[in-house]
């Protein structure tokens, strides 16, 4: 399988990719399955889903945000992969379009018009009932892939174009270069909504906010809570006040957040107060 899908280019089977379907290519290879009218198959262009495909990376290489494109393909009412395919996806909800949805999309290197084999391969482990395995699917390395040495079918988006969407990214950064530090990276959640308060640098100090899913794929509601901001330097006070632990004074703010880890435990913020729960 492997030598079919680096020196052939065949097409070994699986769910095609969002933006293509599946057609005839001639005649199976294996004499036995030629002989009872089996064809090879390959993928061709979807005319339905291929143009939303080129327009995933069109938007990601003017700049846009993983979130803005997954956020505008459902104020447009573009069915989700899941929803386009119901046979091959009962066991998805095909509601709306998720981030991960389009961050798959952009990072497929089969929209080439290159064969890949071996990203997902089975995984077999032993189940806890005696004699029974479970079947598992894990992404492999990319360094693990195999790719077709030409194109094996009609590609959505030209390879130039694929490697420079994949060094895309929207996240802001410092505009002199320098790094900027998060104590509290991961360990404090937003009191109304549950969700890990970003890392958000505000009047030359780092801070901490909830944007209450704004930069989520669907629109914010209209009842939505006003963002939180709150001080990484209060937060420290703060927690080392609810932590109680002899020395923390002695070790800084470094030592109150090394503290937190070290408990195992978590910071849930409002604009009062902090209070601690296990992580």
């Amino acid at each position: 399988m492997r030598a079919q899908a680096q020196h052939q280019g065949r097409y070994l089977g699986g769910r095609p990719p969002y933006g293509y379907r599946l057609a005839d290519a001639g005649p199976h290879p294996n004499p036995d399955h030629a002989r009872w009218g089996r064809q090879r198959q390959c993928l061709e262009p979807d005319p339905v889903t291929a143009p939303h495909v080129q327009w995933i990376f069109t938007q990601r290489l003017a700049g846009r945000s993983m979130t803005s494109i997954a956020r505008a393909l459902n104020d447009r009412a573009v069915p989700s992969p899941s929803a386009h395919d119901r046979a091959r996806n009962a066991h998805r909800p095909g509601s709306t379009w998720h981030v991960t949805t389009v961050a798959a999309i952009l990072a497929n290197p089969r929209y080439t018009g290159r064969q890949v084999w071996n990203r997902q391969p089975r995984h077999y482990r032993d189940h806890t009932e005696a004699g029974a395995t479970a079947l598992q699917r894990r992404r492999a390395s990319r360094n693990d892939w195999v790719i077709s040495d030409r194109p094996a079918h009609p590609a959505l988006v030209s390879e130039p174009r694929f490697v420079a969407a994949q060094s895309i990214s929207a996240v802001p950064r410092p505009a002199a270069g320098n790094r900027r530090h998060y104590q509290l990276v991961g360990v404090v959640r937003c009191e109304c909504c549950d969700r890990r308060l970003e890392s958000h640098w505000a009047h030359d100090r780092p801070s901490y906010r909830c944007r209450h899913g704004r930069a989520g794929a669907t629109a914010p509601t209209a009842d939505r809570p006003a963002t939180l901001y709150l001080r990484e330097d209060l937060l420290l006070s703060q927690i080392a006040r609810a932590l109680l632990e002899p020395g923390l004074a002695d070790d800084g703010d470094v030592g109150v957040a090394a503290a937190l880890r070290r408990s195992g435990l978590m910071a849930v913020c409002d604009k009062t107060a902090v209070r601690l729960r296990a992580v």
